[in-house]
């Protein structure tokens, strides 16, 4: 059946020269005159002629040599001409064509470029910037590089114990007196100057056509990952939060390290040269991330998802990041971003992949509502957007041990504790760490210092509790739990 490497045709027309351009640009190919689409062997009365005039044809307009033979089966005659992948562009009448599937594609723009560079041993990330200078560089970026290439150990700290410019040198970010692209997008303050489309875009979404708000992340290459997970875990993720002791345990609606993973995939292997920025859309029940992507010539998508003929698009940037600690080199993403969301109780990414976008979406717990589980003899509780709590609440203290109703939340707009059961949270993290400062309580209950301060002055002068010992190394003593 036709593929990549075959193609078949009836009878031949020079419009095929196309074809026999795109097999020599692609990996080579056959081409088949003489067969249906069936690959049923038709008859072809020129079959001897064809044979004579066919190889000048292909050389004259392309400058190219492929085998050209006639085969006979069955005693019908056809031709079959054989084309070598070559190592230079080749073009038909001043336009380049590509084998691409069981499609012949006319090359341009972008494209264009990509198969140029490819002929020469060049990605686009590795063609030199003329205007991009030494000064023009954000030095914090060169600071972040330093500390996690020594952290990862991949680089050793006389390894980075060198000036930006010779650090670029070291990333093989130069090429003589030029910057490459690379480095520009990786360093530079402002890469969009060089690079439109080297940013990352989030947004909220009610549904798909209503957006609630949205942000922007702009900068170094290097930087933008770690700033991203800081603004979605702060900003966008409404997280599960219980105690454990003095301790506060925040659960998210999705693994950080599935994220994680996947944001690098995004911002390390996307296609830089069309323009378009990376999104990620975050829902109440799923995070949806995309990128202009452009897959490895001869690899299907289905062998990606299973780990198999993995090769970076941007290289440079690939190894820099690599060299920082921030990824493997191993093609282990798509698995590591599964297993780490069947760890997490959640389903499985889903992955779609075409030749120019790459999407995964992730199915996350409920991310409308945040909810606070105590560990202190109170039942989980839903907090509304009036701030109220609403629900019963059990108390394994309290005189008759159960509180019924519905309470105003432990936090009103001028941040005071207006209920008995915050009280009697305060008092329970007391009696759970008799040690614990002003500041560790604000932090364990998630209210204001000044107002831990306040109760507990209340408190001791109701003479609910007491302080034993000096200030500093002194200890809470409950003397009742109402």
């Amino acid at each position: 059946m036709e593929n990549q490497i075959i193609e078949w045709k009836e009878s031949w027309h020079d419009e095929y020269l196309k074809w026999i351009c795109g097999f020599a640009n692609a990996q080579g190919g056959v081409l088949e005159i003489g067969r249906n689409d069936r690959g049923e062997i038709i008859e072809l009365a020129n079959a001897k002629k064809l044979l004579e005039d066919l190889p000048n044809k292909i050389r004259t307009t392309m400058g190219i040599v492929a085998d050209v033979n006639l085969n006979s089966d069955s005693g019908k005659k056809y031709i079959k001409i054989t084309v070598p992948a070559h190592y230079n562009a080749i073009s038909y009448r001043g336009k380049y064509y590509y084998r691409s599937g069981s499609t012949n594609q006319e090359l341009s723009g972008y494209a264009l470029d990509e198969l140029l560079l490819g002929k020469y041993g060049k990605t686009w990330d590795s063609v030199p910037a003329p205007y991009v200078k030494n000064q023009d560089f954000y030095s914090d970026a060169f600071d972040v590089f330093r500390k996690k290439a020594v952290a990862s150990k991949r680089l050793l700290p006389e390894d980075v114990d060198c000036t930006d410019v010779e650090l670029l040198q070291v990333l093989n970010l130069t090429e003589g007196e030029y910057i490459l692209r690379a480095a520009s997008l990786l360093f530079h303050r402002n890469p969009e100057r060089w690079c439109l489309g080297s940013y990352v875009k989030i947004g909220y979404f009610i549904n798909d056509a209503d957006l609630l708000y949205q942000d922007e992340i702009n900068g170094p290459l290097l930087t933008i990952p770690d700033r991203i997970m800081d603004l979605i875990f702060t900003k966008y993720f409404k997280g599960l939060i219980h105690y454990e002791g003095i301790q506060r345990i925040d659960e998210y609606p999705m693994p950080r390290e599935a994220l994680r993973e996947a944001i690098l995939n995004a911002v390390v292997h996307k296609d830089y040269s069309t323009g378009n920025p990376i999104h990620i859309k975050i829902y109440d029940d799923k995070v949806i991330i995309y990128n202009d992507c452009q897959l490895p010539i001869n690899i299907m998508p289905e062998k990606l998802l299973r780990g198999i003929g993995s090769k970076p698009h941007n290289p440079l940037i690939a190894n820099t990041f690599f060299r920082s600690g921030q990824i493997e080199a191993w093609g282990r993403g798509i698995e590591k971003m599964k297993k780490g969301c069947i760890k997490d109780g959640l389903v499985e990414p889903e992955f779609e992949i075409s030749p120019t976008i790459f999407s995964i979406c992730f199915h996350i717990r409920n991310n409308s509502t945040p909810r606070v589980v105590e560990k202190t003899g109170v039942d989980e509780r839903t907090i509304g957007s009036n701030g109220t709590i609403n629900g019963t609440i059990n108390s394994d203290k309290g005189p008759n041990g159960t509180i019924n109703g519905t309470i105003n939340s432990d936090k009103g707009s001028n941040g005071t504790i207006s209920s008995k059961n915050s009280n009697l949270r305060l008092m329970n993290a007391i009696s759970d760490n008799p040690a614990a400062t002003y500041d560790e309580l604000a932090v364990l209950l998630d209210i204001p210092r000044r107002t831990v301060s306040r109760e507990i002055k209340r408190l001791r002068e109701s003479g609910e509790i007491s302080r034993e010992g000096a200030k500093k190394n002194g200890r809470w003593v409950v003397k009742t739990q109402k």
